[in-house]
């Protein structure tokens, strides 16, 4: 998006994948037969990557974001702004990206690292289809600045100030995208999505917002309607996991088949860590744990969230 207009650096570990890009203007690993933009250029020295940059954008998943992030972060000007596209949460920290970011980096400008998130399914953006998305950042002249680079007749960028509420949106959808895809590799309707999207919609607003996101936000592109793009598309990964899940796949040979990452995996346990610490209820999140990391089988999962205790509706 941003090599359209501004000059782009894409930063790689292998220097094969690079010049393979500098060459054909494709990533054959990851978006195969999809031509990613004329000017791009593609480096695998970190140094080369960020010389001069006047933003920087981390695309790094969560369990290797801390690390990266640490061996750049003292070649950045102290007022360069950051977007995270990461949507988990740290392992063992229970950390957000643009926490990682204040640790590694506690000298830069907190109010100039944010997220760019929404229903953005990366091979949908490179077709061209008409899609939203958000930048969340406290510094609303970066903010506008950076929704200037984005922003295009197929890709419209709206600004945020709540950072905590669209980052906490993007990774507890993964998990809820999870339990979507096991809802359909069991041969569920629509009904049952429907409701499913629903409930998770409320279990992320509660979380969300006992973590000091803001109510509207999980209502917005952040938080309904990536929810909804991730539930419903087999192009999730995360979705894929979860159907792949119900057909009686176990969970070491679907991730060793997967090129990228499923960030609902590593984010579920994170996720019900902070829930417990702020006292709030994730029954779907919990069943999604019991099915990925404690043997439980999708239906078994289904049948415990359908019996649970009569309640009204909040």
């Amino acid at each position: 998006m941003a090599a359209a207009t501004h000059p782009t650096v894409l930063w790689v570990r292998r220097p094969e994948l690079a010049a393979a890009i500098n060459r054909d203007s494709e990533n054959p690993d990851y978006l195969p037969g999809r031509k990613l933009p004329y000017g791009l250029q593609a480096t695998a020295d970190l140094d080369e990557a960020v010389a001069g940059c006047e933003a920087l954008v981390m695309a790094v998943p969560s369990h290797g974001f801390r690390q990266v992030f640490a061996l750049l972060s003292s070649r950045l000007p102290v007022d360069v702004p950051v977007l995270s596209l990461v949507k988990g949460i740290e392992q063992g920290t229970n950390r957000r990206m643009t926490e990682v970011m204040i640790e590694e980096a506690p000298l830069h400008d907190p109010a100039r690292l944010g997220v760019l998130t929404g229903p953005n399914l990366a091979g949908e953006v490179m077709d061209g289809s008409p899609t939203a998305s958000v930048v969340a950042m406290a510094d609303p002249a970066a903010a506008t600045k950076l929704q200037g680079v984005f922003m295009s007749t197929r890709f419209r960028v709206y600004t945020n100030e709540d950072v905590v509420g669209c980052e906490t949106a993007g990774a507890l959808k993964n998990v809820m995208a999870i339990a979507a895809g096991m809802a359909k590799g069991l041969g569920f309707g629509h009904n049952t999505l429907a409701a499913l999207i629903t409930r998770a919609l409320a279990e992320i607003t509660r979380l969300g917002t006992a973590l000091g996101g803001r109510p509207s936000t999980f209502a917005g592109l952040a938080g309904m309607g990536d929810l909804i793009a991730t539930c419903q598309s087999d192009a999730s990964r995360n979705n894929r996991v979860g159907m792949q899940l119900a057909s009686g796949r176990k969970l070491g040979e679907i991730e060793a088949e997967m090129r990228m990452v499923a960030e609902g995996v590593k984010t579920v346990g994170p996720v019900l860590a902070l829930a417990a610490a702020a006292g709030v209820e994730m029954p779907i999140a919990e069943q999604v744990d019991m099915v990925l990391n404690h043997g439980r089988h999708p239906r078994e999962a289904v049948l415990t969230l359908m019996t649970r205790e009569a309640r009204a509706e909040s």
